[in-house]
């Protein structure tokens, strides 16, 4: 990356500000030890939930509730947001983050559980948005879940996709790179579905699932 796209990358990210809500959740994260989504991370998914605008989104990995909110904030009013969360702490910090932000109960369905229980129990073509942030051992079969999950027209939201930086570079080959690299071959592979790759926070890609031509 030039010096001139690396500065302007720095530029765009700090643009994105987030209130005393995201903030104190995000405290929370560091005591358990979870990093949520970057600021720039969770403006995209506010930004794309309301693009549609969203009435139903799966998150897997609900880490301490930033994405969450960030979700809801985008989505329609009486959006539901069903998130997936193997950690009952982490699960637990993510709800008292849905209700400082001031959404009712019946706005989020909350499951503690791992991905590969819960969601081959979810509605097949019934999501308008999926956003993939759990296990990075289990990012390109919970991708796969995804493409399951949401209906024509859908959006699959990847976090992670570049693994810091490492996915660019051919001799790094730890566990979670190696992830990444199949769940970007998968999706670029189906021609079900129009994507890009962006740099927000630690890589993101988006997938729009095609409509019936």
């Amino acid at each position: 990356m030039s010096a001139y796209k690396h500065s302007s990358w720095s530029y765009a990210e700090a643009l994105s500000e987030e209130d005393e809500i995201l903030s104190r959740a995000r405290s929370r994260g560091h005591e358990l030890g979870v990093t949520p989504v970057s600021a720039a991370t969770g403006s995209l998914l506010t930004v794309m939930a309301a693009m549609r605008p969203a009435r139903t989104a799966v998150e897997i990995g609900s880490g301490v509730g930033v994405s969450g909110v960030s979700l809801l904030r985008g989505m329609a009013p009486d959006g539901i947001l069903t998130t997936v969360e193997k950690d009952t702490e982490i699960l637990g910090a993510a709800r008292t983050t849905y209700a400082e932000a001031g959404f009712p109960t019946y706005r989020t369905r909350t499951i503690n559980g791992r991905s590969q229980d819960v969601l081959p129990r979810l509605a097949d073509a019934a999501y308008d948005l999926v956003f993939v942030d759990g296990s990075r051992r289990r990012m390109a079969t919970d991708v796969e879940e995804a493409g399951r999950l949401l209906r024509p027209g859908g959006l699959l939201f990847i976090n992670d996709i570049l693994d810091d930086d490492q996915v660019p570079q051919p001799a790094v080959r730890r566990p979670s790179t190696l992830a990444a690299r199949q769940t970007q071959r998968w999706v670029r592979d189906e021609d079900r579905f129009d994507w890009v790759v962006l740099p927000t926070g630690t890589g993101v890609m988006l997938g729009v699932l095609r409509r019936p031509r």
